[in-house]
């Protein structure tokens, strides 16, 4: 299915205007939406052709820029030290209730809008997958799929790094898809195992799956990139957004 040239909006929040980049295919139609949270280095090229290959699926896709209040409009922070490190800053800079405030914008956004049917789930990368399972505790949220999901496990997101994302398992009434890579240093055995036990004791309804890969084996640049694996990632995540949202509406 083919999709539209990029379209951007932005949202209104309570921390400023928050720049959206919205894919949706050019067939007419309404479809279900998509909430997708990028990495720390905001919405680079990996995460459009991201957003494209779920938008060509079938699907409304909105990305955010995470790091709105913090960075001008269409920023994005190179793949190196210095902007892994900007990235980094800003993860504990801001407020977590943002984060929360900031999904539920882009969730109004693709609900009310017209080209989508408002069933909706959400999917992220890194601190994006963490995000996506913040989101996955709004109640109209029906799925979610959450990458190499950093920080849940050391309640390390927002500021003071005391995040209680672990003690809201309970409020996700969706199905996750929540995959890893075993070699991701960011997410150690340990700590997949205090998530998996959360999850389970909360009688969470989760897939779960692992990968013999590296931290980031999903973006499609740089040595950690495993296409194979990466190809058997969306198949579930499609699989899971299909039959949770369902197909196009009119």
């Amino acid at each position: 299915m083919t999709i539209t040239d990029i379209e951007s909006t932005d949202l209104p929040t309570p921390t400023g205007p928050m720049r959206t980049y919205v894919f949706r295919p050019v067939v007419k139609g309404r479809y279900p939406g998509l909430v997708l949270h990028s990495e720390i280095f905001q919405v680079t090229a990996p995460i459009r052709r991201m957003a494209a290959i779920l938008a060509s699926h079938g699907f409304v896709v909105a990305v955010p820029e995470i790091f709105h209040e913090l960075e001008p409009a269409g920023t994005v922070l190179a793949y190196d030290e210095a902007g892994a490190a900007r990235g980094n800053r800003h993860k504990i800079t801001k407020a977590l209730s943002s984060y929360d405030d900031d999904a539920r914008a882009t969730l109004d956004y693709l609900t009310s809008s017209p080209y989508c049917t408002s069933k909706v789930g959400v999917v992220g990368i890194c601190i994006g997958g963490h995000l996506a399972f913040r989101a996955a505790m709004q109640p109209d949220v029906l799925a979610a799929a959450c990458f190499y999901a950093t920080d849940i496990h050391k309640r390390g997101l927002g500021q003071g790094m005391q995040d209680d994302s672990l003690d809201r398992i309970g409020q996700i009434t969706g199905e996750l898809l929540m995959i890893w890579g075993r070699q991701d240093p960011h997410i150690p055995r340990e700590g997949r195992a205090l998530i998996y036990n959360a999850l389970s004791d909360a009688g969470v309804h989760f897939q779960w799956h692992e990968f013999n890969a590296a931290h980031a084996f999903m973006r499609d640049e740089g040595p950690r990139y495993d296409p194979a694996a990466a190809r058997m990632c969306y198949d579930m995540a499609l699989e899971l957004f299909h039959r949770r949202l369902g197909e196009c509406g009119t």
